[in-house]
């Protein structure tokens, strides 16, 4: 097993060892220090966390409703909610078009009460928490599952009112899940290229994030595409192994 494992692992590490050996060292600092690429780099952690606060909102109750109800219409649904994980990002930024956009199936109503969302910094949070919604969702519903309903129903027969059965059983039991599915959802939105672009477009300061800068900069200047590259590398890493790497071992790291 230590063979293939090895090879996997090499699969993963060797793209990343090839973006940090391209790198101008020397200039690096200067090449992600443009007033461009802060300005992408801050709308993108803005953006992120925007889009992972709105997940948490949304995919904390859709997660628990899917992993405690036997409705064969939410298990038909399941799949429907789930579709983000496979379906191409320009796809879904499209679909997103075609429902919020200024001709769009709720955006002409919008539109018309001089609200606009597409390619304005609301598309963008819009784009992330379309394609990192169902992390959070598939991860907490896991951990929902595993956890079942046995502590709160407990919980609720010696007295306990809902709220206090939520923040003493239901939450404590579901954190390593939760913590995991957002920094999955975090990571996914700091990365998101495709729907952001079909959805929100590139206006610097207003929709041009990180991976759109890095696009642009490819043919401008490769220099710049790489060392912002490896800076986008060197979040994400940072996000992943900082804040989530214990709690994506599972329950038993807690």
């Amino acid at each position: 097993m230590y063979l293939p494992a090895a090879l996997g692992a090499l699969f993963v590490a060797l793209p990343l060892v090839a973006v940090a050996a391209k790198v101008g060292w020397p200039d690096f600092f200067g090449l992600i220090s443009s007033e461009s690429s802060v300005t992408a780099l801050l709308l993108s952690l803005r953006t992120a966390t925007a889009s992972t606060v709105l997940c948490l909102l949304l995919g904390v109750p859709l997660a628990l409703v899917l992993a405690r109800s036997d409705s064969r219409l939410l298990r038909a649904a399941r799949p429907v909610i789930l579709l983000p994980l496979v379906l191409p990002p320009v796809v879904g930024g499209l679909a997103l078009l075609y429902a919020f956009g200024r001709l769009g199936l709720i955006g002409e109503h919008l539109e018309a009460a001089g609200i606009q969302i597409a390619f304005t910094t609301t598309a963008v949070v819009l784009a992330q928490t379309f394609v990192s919604l169902p992390f959070l969702v598939i991860a907490l519903e896991g951990a929902a599952r595993t956890a079942g309903a046995d502590y709160e129903v407990v919980a609720a027969t010696l007295g306990a009112r809902p709220s206090r059965v939520w923040w003493r059983v239901t939450l404590p039991l579901l954190a390593p899940g939760l913590v995991s599915g957002a920094v999955l959802a975090f990571a996914r939105s700091l990365g998101e290229f495709g729907a952001t672009l079909t959805f929100a477009g590139s206006r610097e300061g207003v929709t041009r994030t990180l991976p759109l800068e890095i696009y642009l900069q490819r043919e401008a200047d490769p220099d710049a595409a790489v060392a912002l590259s490896l800076l986008l590398v060197v979040v994400a890493a940072v996000v992943v192994v900082g804040l989530g790497s214990r709690r994506l071992r599972g329950a038993s790291a807690w």
